[in-house]
């Protein structure tokens, strides 16, 4: 009898759910522009919806995992939100005050044949927009980018938690270069 998702412990989730980093697809964005067209059909008006994450970014590797940042009006739409998504199939991976952040396309046997990550958040909590540009106008820093992550992949193949935090400096430099260049300062960091 297979074990259902939530009797997984991190350990079991990681083996199932590898990292890979496959060539860049273009029907990443296709994927991202159908489900974009379904969420915002769930979610209140005036909710941005972006794609970000490196299948955002042209010819760079990424999971072929499609990352959705929306951006709700208020916080007091978090709840609702919730209970939307829910039933149309997300599954709600963690939640704060001002963040949350859903899965779809994870089953018990594996991953399904698309695979998004939606991130919930507030206007101004936008940093992933900055680093997706940066690296799409600036192909040396997508160089670097593609460089590290291949590097990192292997090594961390059963350890998201592990491959993302040695990708932190990098996105973290990149991003904060970018604010200045669009002239937003720590000060006007969420």
């Amino acid at each position: 009898m297979t074990k259902t998702l939530e009797d997984m412990s991190l350990e079991e989730l990681w083996q199932l759910f590898p990292i890979v980093l496959t060539s860049h697809q273009d029907c990443w964005k296709d994927w991202y522009s159908q489900e974009a067209a379904a969420l915002k059909q769930l979610l209140p008006a005036g909710t941005k919806v972006h794609h970000i994450g490196s299948t955002a970014v042209p010819g760079i590797p990424a999971k072929p995992i499609v990352d959705i940042l929306a951006c709700l009006p208020m916080a007091a739409e978090f709840p609702a939100c919730r209970r939307v998504l829910e039933k149309t199939g997300w599954i709600c991976m963690s939640q704060s005050d001002s963040r949350m952040s859903f899965n779809k396309g994870y089953t018990d046997t594996g991953f399904a044949d698309r695979v998004f990550h939606l991130h919930l958040r507030l206007p101004g909590d936008e940093d992933e927009l900055y680093f997706r540009d940066w690296l799409t106008a600036h192909p040396e820093d997508a160089a670097l980018y593609e460089a590290l992550k291949l590097d990192l992949w292997r090594k961390h193949e059963h350890d998201r938690d592990g491959y993302t935090a040695a990708k932190t400096g990098f996105v973290e430099r990149i991003t904060k270069l970018a604010r200045e260049r669009a002239g937003l300062s720590a000060r006007d960091l969420p």
